[in-house]
């Protein structure tokens, strides 16, 4: 499986949150609105996830396994640190 396409869009409303993302495998399946999200440490990827009855969150797609978890998020960061810069090549 790869990634054959990022697309980021940067938020300019402050805070943690810095943008949403769209990811397509494999020119055949696509994941919208993943956040990259300002860490203590550096940036991460937060899966779509939906508010559940009781309140809490629980996401709605996920990496099963760590090595894809941080495919992904490589990716991701990549983009949005070129989208930042204004290099961006939209994979």
């Amino acid at each position: 499986m790869n990634i054959t396409e990022v697309k980021v869009f940067p938020v300019e409303e402050g805070g943690r949150l810095k943008a949403y993302a769209t990811v397509v495998f494999d020119d055949c399946f696509i994941i919208r609105d993943l956040k990259v999200i300002e860490g203590d440490k550096a940036l991460f990827v937060s899966m779509p996830s939906r508010r559940r009855k009781d309140g809490s969150f629980r996401d709605i797609v996920h990496p099963l396994n760590s090595e894809t978890r941080s495919m992904v998020e490589e990716k991701i960061v990549e983009e949005y640190n070129k989208v930042e810069s204004g290099q961006s090549s939209a994979m």
